[in-house]
Order: C-alpha cells, then structure tokens, then sequence
C-alpha cells in the first residue's frame, strides 16, 4: 500500500486537509491541489493509482480534467466529489470516464471503502491480470450486436462504438445472458463485486449511457427495462407475429 498514490484534487480547503491526512494514515502517498489548473496539471504529469476529483472547480472543472485524462490514454480509476446527484449528472460523469461517484456530505469510512475497491480493481488489472484473463470474455455477438471485450469496441450496422471499462463490463454481461432477466442486485454484485456499491443512480446512468451508444434512433432496442425487478438484453419478439 506504501506505493500507492492518490491525487486529490477539491477546492475546500476545509476538506481537503483532513482527507489528505486520513489518507495518508491510512499508508497513501497523497498529493493535493486546490483549483483545476494545478490538478490538472499533476493529473497529465503525475503517476497516480486513484484521483479523486471535485466535480466544481476553478479555471478548470473535475469534468473536464476527467475528459482530458481520458483523451490522452490514461486509465487512472477517477471518483467523484460532489453535490450533483441527478441520473443526468451521472451519465455526464460517466461520459466523461469516471468511475465511481460519492455525494457530498459523505462519511469517512464510505470514502475508505471507495478507495480501497477502486485501487484493489486498478492494482489486480496490472499485477494479476494474465493474457489467459483477458481472453475469458473474448468477442461476444447478439444478434447485429458485436463485442470486442479486449479492445473495448461494440460494433451495430457497420458502426464502432468505443465504451470505457465499465460499460465493456456491464455489456459483456448483458451479452452472456441474452432473453434472461438479470436483476438489479445481480448487476451490482457482477460490477462491484469488489467492494461497496455506489448509489442506485449509478447503475441507472451506466445504462442510459450504454443505450445511448449502442440504439441509435431507428435500431431495434437491445436493454429492456423490467420494471421493479431488472433487464433483459436481446430484441423482443412480440409473440403474435
């Protein structure tokens, strides 16, 4: 854990002095910066495991440090601070390569909990992950629908679609268990099974954003809402035609 390193990136003061001392604590090397230009900055420059990023920032905001971090290849696991907590705010967040959200206020220990799951999944995908690993899901096809799980690419009507880490994730799941209900609880043990689950707002933006990429208007809907209990993956066949 010596060798882990956090940025923290918020401009409360007032929050960012004892988290960083908590962390710290707790065996992170933790950096901090306290406006968006500067964190920027050590976000491009810096080698860091986890950053945890106010979403409200001077001169640069944590959405746009988020986009700049992922337009330039870095796969560094990103958690939110902040107050937006609308389906909207998460599927922006989730766009934008995050990873994880916690909404102000939050308690301590939930922040450890995030931390620790985040850097468990960053550190096992280097240090464990074997090209045998990689190959378990391999290309998935449902229908018209392709996944290139690999190289985090779907493929509809002659199109490719680029999807982060998550989304691969939950689609290569969907895909598995085409025409099966999956519950909701079944999906977050599936993504999170590493550590606490963020919020059900998550999960609901994570989906929106899937279906915003892979349902272009005019393509038959691949996730169907059951309502109350989960989805199901796969065109529906109305049973009277």
């Amino acid at each position: 854990m010596e060798n882990l390193r956090i940025l923290l990136i918020d401009d409360e003061i007032e929050l960012t002095e004892p988290l960083s001392r908590l962390l710290s604590k707790e065996g992170y090397q933790v950096d901090t910066a306290n406006d968006g230009k500067s964190g920027s900055y050590l976000a491009s420059t810096g080698e860091y495991d986890l950053l945890i990023l106010d979403w409200m920032l001077p001169e640069i905001t944590g959405l746009e440090i988020c986009q700049q971090l992922r337009h330039q290849g870095k796969t560094t696991p990103v958690l939110f601070l902040t107050a937006k907590d609308t389906v909207d705010d998460r599927v922006l967040g989730l766009d934008a390569g995050a990873d994880d959200y916690l909404v102000k206020p939050f308690e301590l220990r939930e922040l450890l909990a995030r931390v620790r799951a985040l850097l468990r999944r960053a550190t096992s995908l280097h240090s464990e992950a074997t090209p045998e690993d990689a190959l378990k899901i391999g290309n998935l096809q449902v229908g018209e629908l392709e996944l290139d799980s690999n190289n985090q690419i779907a493929y509809r009507q002659g199109r490719a679609i680029e999807l982060s880490e998550k989304e691969t994730q939950l689609l290569a799941y969907f895909m598995s268990y085409p025409g099966q209900l999956l519950t909701h609880q079944q999906i977050y043990q599936y993504l999170w099974k590493d550590g606490e689950p963020p919020s059900s707002n998550v999960l609901a933006a994570l989906i929106r954003l899937l279906r915003r990429k892979i349902e272009f208007t005019g393509e038959t809907p691949l996730i169907n809402t059951i309502y109350g209990k989960g989805y199901r993956f796969g065109s529906v066949v109305n049973p009277t035609s």
